[in-house]
């Protein structure tokens, strides 16, 4: 097993390992002291591990109730936040309990919100049971619903009070729910750490606790030096100005690993022909993504694209961040004109 913990303005701990569900109530109740929890997972998740968390911390002595709702993105929305929202104060909990989220970006990201703004913010728990989760949307702070216009448009930042990552969820996972995370992990490659990413090569599930850890681990020391994503946070981003884009356009029906997918190579394809990286750098990024069973096209044109991305969260005024590879294991920040997207999708979208 692995503990690490998060620097930052409130530090938390992250336990990665095995078997974790079963013995987490007590390990939620020393990290914050709750009376009360609402357990926030979808229809899905629930059926899995909803009872054995909420027995664990009716055994540790806690009062726990289990707010569920329909899996899927499409569930991630200001409705659902809203019942939510309800939920907790029909339930009567207060700043001093904590709000539980079981369940991949979906429950983690909407139980986060609720937790952030319930009664000015309360105790949050993370109890990732994906890959991506896991790797990324459970560490870092970033909650968040989406609107009609876009994803994850309202939202706060709002820190965990504990990370708590079973490895065990993991072999119920369906192949292409795997492969979304494998994505995030192959970014993690690609923006700090060229030996991390030539490890990858041995498949992730052969190796997931000690690839979790690096992720993780990067993350966080990431995190704790720009919290509120004003700059080296944003490099988390690479491949997600153009995946969220096709997430948008998809209407969602493209997942968000296999769209950030796209949007890695796109940006790699981009950075090449820009004069950015060597030709190497996007071949190497494009081989393990298709060795991973990753998509690197779409069928949305530039055009579409650069439309959508005008939504994005990075946007300042007329001058959106781009995440763009210098080489495998380093990546830097390149301001341009939401003018020129367009032209930088189109070189991005040509084969090499």
């Amino acid at each position: 097993m692995y503990a690490l913990t998060a620097s930052g303005v409130r530090p938390y701990e992250i336990h990665i390992g095995s078997g974790l569900l079963e013995r987490s109530g007590g390990v939620i109740r020393s990290a914050t002291g709750c009376v009360s929890a609402v357990l926030v997972t979808d229809d899905m998740v629930g059926e899995l591990y909803g009872d054995c968390v909420q027995k664990s911390l009716e055994r540790a002595g806690c009062r726990a109730v289990r707010f569920t709702f329909p899996h899927g993105e499409e569930s991630k929305n200001m409705e659902t936040y809203a019942r939510l929202l309800g939920f907790l104060a029909e339930n009567r909990l207060t700043r001093s309990d904590a709000v539980i989220a079981l369940g991949g970006g979906v429950a983690g990201d909407l139980a986060g919100f609720a937790a952030a703004t319930f009664l000015r913010g309360m105790p949050l728990v993370q109890l990732p049971t994906t890959l991506l989760a896991a790797v990324d949307s459970s560490v870092g702070g970033k909650t968040a619903v989406d609107l009609p216009q876009g994803k994850n448009l309202a939202g706060a930042f709002h820190q965990p009070s504990l990370v708590l990552c079973d490895c065990d969820t993991l072999s119920t996972l369906s192949d292409d729910v795997f492969r979304d995370g494998c994505a995030e992990v192959i970014k993690y490659g690609v923006i700090g750490d060229q030996t991390f990413f030539h490890s990858l090569n041995k498949p992730v599930w052969k190796q997931c606790e000690t690839v979790i850890a690096r992720c993780v681990q990067m993350k966080s020391n990431i995190v704790s030096r720009d919290e509120r994503d004003k700059g080296k946070r944003q490099l988390l981003n690479f491949g997600h100005t153009i995946g969220h884009a096709i997430e948008q356009c998809s209407h969602f029906s493209v997942s968000h690993g296999s769209a950030v997918a796209i949007g890695m190579a796109h940006m790699a394809r981009a950075a090449y022909r820009m004069g950015f990286c060597d030709r190497s750098c996007a071949e190497e990024l494009e081989a393990l993504l298709q060795a991973y069973k990753l998509p690197t096209q779409t069928s949305f044109s530039p055009g579409e694209l650069a439309d959508a991305a005008l939504s994005d969260k990075k946007r300042a005024g007329s001058q959106l961040a781009l995440v763009v590879p210098k080489k495998i294991g380093h990546c830097i920040l390149h301001r341009v004109a939401v003018e020129e997207l367009e032209s930088i999708f189109q070189k991005g979208a040509r084969p090499l």
